[in-house]
């Protein structure tokens, strides 16, 4: 590895552990000395640029027989190497990424020894080594579709996990990754599991959180297609992430026993968006509107990306209470709880067609309806949300954006413009649900009583958020 060039060694120069960067340098070179040094600039996720070492070569990986040649690129930071670099795939022309658990969409390698980053017992021949073994497990490249013949080897094999349907075309499987082995996160896997549409499914296993975990006895009496890990780049290519974990804490107030939360989320949340950059994020922690508010800011995603398990369970049983016990014929309407996950829970209406693929109107409940929604709600008392009842809405959620069912769910979003709210907070309110995420319905104009109710509650939020260290 020639460190000699000028602009090299000018930048080198710059590093704040020159002397220890060179000797790592050289340690590469003794057992991969195709790898070269260069000078380029760096645009880190703020934007800002910069000008930084980078190794550039090709790692050997072994597939179904043959040797491969894996090109990639590794930027050297300036406290390097007491920092992991930053490492991507660099396909060529002829070559597709394969986004999977430790490569992105955008060719971002993540590895269990860059998040356990810690020179000098961790080293760039170290990475190498895990790389390598990562990724002829599960190759990161395949052949970009072409009538022209391919050069094999150049190219890494067709990933095998592709599927085909009949008319022969490709489809990433579906991958869904559940956080937290608690009860519900127990009951959440087998609930997916059970609803279909999911190929695979990781549970995270997360040591801050203070339920009882149950993952020895789901290892014990493993489950097909369920992986488990206590390692967050097992979630990597995920389309759905549900958020289960809670950290409770002996805080005697309330803001701080919520805090306990959203510090456990900062070490979580950010890293699971990274993995999986165009997953929805389902939050079923407590409180879920808080905690859905917390996931959104801290995961920098769309709010079409983030939401709630919220009140789609009440919605679904109170729509099947009037269904069997209130309204003989119901003119195809349905009733919708929405609001804040409290006492402050209200109803709306929606226009249901059968067999029609769109999104119902909502309207509000008049006074002559009033007491029929209030007639549900106190049929409604008493029905706990139990694990397993929970994990079933979840499900339900899921599977609406797994299979793109543009399915209506009342799940929590983000409320601020729905019906003259100003504030940015999180409530439950119909939304369609889909592959690109959630498409909230159009707001409308409550009675009296209920709107003060949806007021108290975007206050009550809009103030606790505001005491939140996030």
């Amino acid at each position: 590895m020639d460190l000699t060039p000028e602009p090299v060694k000018k930048l080198l120069a710059k590093y704040k552990f020159r002397d220890v960067a060179i000797e790592e340098l050289q340690k590469v070179h003794r057992i991969h000395p195709d790898m070269q040094i260069h000078v380029g600039s760096f645009t880190s996720t703020d934007k800002t640029q910069k000008d930084l070492l980078k190794l550039i070569g090709n790692i050997p990986v072994k597939y179904q027989g043959r040797t491969y040649n894996l090109p990639i690129l590794m930027w050297l930071l300036e406290s390097f190497p007491f920092t992991p670099p930053v490492c991507l795939l660099r396909p060529t022309a002829n070559m597709v990424v394969r986004e999977g658990r430790h490569v992105d969409a955008r060719g971002r390698i993540h590895l269990p020894l860059l998040h356990n980053w810690d020179h000098p017992r961790t080293s760039v021949n170290g990475l190498l080594a895990e790389m390598i073994a990562k990724f002829e497990e599960e190759p990161p490249l395949s052949t970009r579709p072409s009538d022209e013949a391919e050069d094999p080897n150049d190219l890494l094999a067709l990933v095998s996990r592709i599927k085909m349907n009949e008319g022969g075309n490709r489809f990433d499987s579906v991958k869904v990754t559940v956080v937290g082995s608690g009860d519900l996160g127990m009951a959440t896997v087998m609930s997916i599991m059970a609803k279909g549409g999911v190929d695979k499914l990781v549970l995270i296993d997360i040591p801050e959180c203070s339920t009882k975990s149950g993952t020895m006895d789901l290892e014990i009496f493993s489950l097909p297609n369920v992986e488990v890990s206590k390692d967050l780049s097992a979630s990597a290519g995920s389309k759905v992430v549900v958020m289960t974990a809670n950290a409770w804490s002996n805080e005697q107030s309330y803001v701080g026993v919520v805090q306990t939360n959203v510090d456990m989320y900062r070490g979580i949340i950010p890293g699971l968006a990274r993995l999986s950059p165009n997953a929805v994020l389902l939050i079923a922690s407590q409180p879920v509107d808080i905690m859905t508010h917390v996931a959104w800011r801290q995961s920098g995603l769309p709010p079409t990306h983030v939401i709630g398990a919220g009140c789609n369970l009440e919605s679904e049983r109170l729509a099947h209470i009037f269904n069997i016990s209130l309204v003989a014929n119901n003119a195809g309407k349905k009733p919708w709880v929405i609001g804040e996950m409290s006492d402050n829970k209200v109803a709306v209406w929606s226009t249901v067609t059968p067999g029609i693929v769109t999104h119902p109107e909502l309207s509000p409940v008049s006074n002559s309806t009033k007491p029929l929604i209030d007639r549900g709600f106190e049929l409604l008392k008493g029905k706990g949300q139990r694990s397993w009842s929970v994990a079933l809405s979840i499900a339900d959620i899921t599977h609406s954006i797994v299979t793109d069912q543009r399915k209506t769910h009342s799940v929590t979003t983000l409320a601020q413009g729905w019906g003259g709210i100003s504030a940015a907070v999180f409530l439950s309110l119909p939304c369609v649900l889909g592959a690109s995420g959630s498409t909230r319905l159009a707001g409308v104009s409550l009675v009296q009583e209920d709107d003060s109710k949806l007021k108290e509650s975007v206050l009550s939020l809009d103030s606790l958020m505001s005491q939140l260290r996030l």
